[in-house]
This record gives C-alpha cells, sequence and structure tokens, in this order.
C-alpha cells in the first residue's frame, strides 16, 4: 500500500476492468480478458491495491456526477440525489454484504465533500474483502447512474478507457 492516497496505476485499471466483468453490456470474450487483467494485477500488487483503486475511482465518478453532470443535465445535490440513490440501489446485488453499507457510504460522502477518497479510507486500515466488493457495485451503481443521465449506454465506459489509452500513449 503506498501513502497519501497514492493508488499504482495498474489498480485503477483493474478497478475499472472490475466493473467491467459485472457490466452485462461487455462481450463475453472482452469480459475474459477483464477478468484475467484483474487476476495478474492482484497477483503483482495485491487485491488491496486494487480495492483502493476502486475507491479511487468511486471518488472520481462521484466528482464527475456532481460537478459535470451527464449531457448537461441538472446538477445532483449528493446528500439528498446522489448519495440515497446508491445507497438505495445496493442491495440490489445479491452479494453485497450490508455490514459494508456505512464504510461506502463514508467513501462517497468523503468523494461529495471534495476529499481525497483513497487516504480518507486508508485512514480505517486495510480494506476486507467484503468491503472491496461492496466498494464495486457502488462504482457500478455510479456507472450506470452516469449512462442513463447521459442517455448513452456505455458512454462512462468509453471515456475511462479512452483517458487509459491517452495516459498509455502518453507513457511511450
Amino acid at each position: 500500500m503506498t501513502s497519501d492516497g497514492i493508488v499504482a496505476n495498474e489498480a485503477i485499471r483493474a478497478a475499472w476492468d472490475s466493473y467491467r466483468v459485472l457490466e452485462k453490456r461487455t462481450p463475453a470474450s472482452e469480459r475474459e480478458q477483464a477478468r484475467q487483467r484483474v487476476k495478474t494485477t492482484m497477483d503483482c500488487v495485491g487485491r488491496e491495491e486494487v480495492a483502493r483503486g476502486t475507491v479511487f475511482l468511486v471518488g472520481v465518478l462521484t466528482g464527475f456526477l456532481i460537478a459535470e453532470p451527464p449531457a448537461g443535465g441538472e446538477r445532483l445535490d449528493p446528500l439528498n440525489d446522489l448519495i440515497p440513490a446508491v445507497i438505495r440501489r445496493l442491495p440490489s446485488f445479491e452479494l453485497a454484504d450490508p455490514e459494508q453499507v456505512p464504510m461506502v457510504t463514508g467513501v462517497l460522502m468523503a468523494a461529495a465533500m471534495g476529499m481525497d477518497t483513497v487516504a480518507w479510507r486508508d485512514g480505517f486500515g486495510l480494506i476486507p474483502a467484503k468491503e472491496a466488493l461492496a466498494h464495486s457495485f457502488v462504482l457500478w451503481l455510479l456507472a450506470d447512474l452516469f449512462d442513463s443521465l447521459a442517455e448513452k449506454p456505455g458512454a462512462i465506459d468509453r471515456l475511462l478507457r479512452e483517458t487509459f489509452e491517452t495516459l498509455d500513449s502518453e507513457d511511450r
């Protein structure tokens, strides 16, 4: 684990790949490739770092939804609209552990307040597996909300994959 809210780049990408594994619109071959990249990254940097990558992306998507609603829509109020909408839908994931709701809500609140979500979460120690899974579900819910508001299925996936591709080309 790094300090000061810094997350390994490959962990952030693996966190997004975890979203792609959950997303039904991801073609089967791409889903399998994403699953393999997640496994390889977890073997390389650890499950904990990938979980921190997910917390980072929860912060990024929350920031997008609050600051710049998709398609120029109405700004979401984090306390009345965004956080309740996400938390209400979390139980729709059968594997979501209700005991993780306070921590994932805290991460969403930290993001809504403009805080570094990773540094905030790091203050509570290592991320247990059940909590990491809950953060993955929250990431999917935020992505789904973004796509719904944009009225373009897959919009956030395209945006983030283009961002990763741009970063890859700048690294060369």
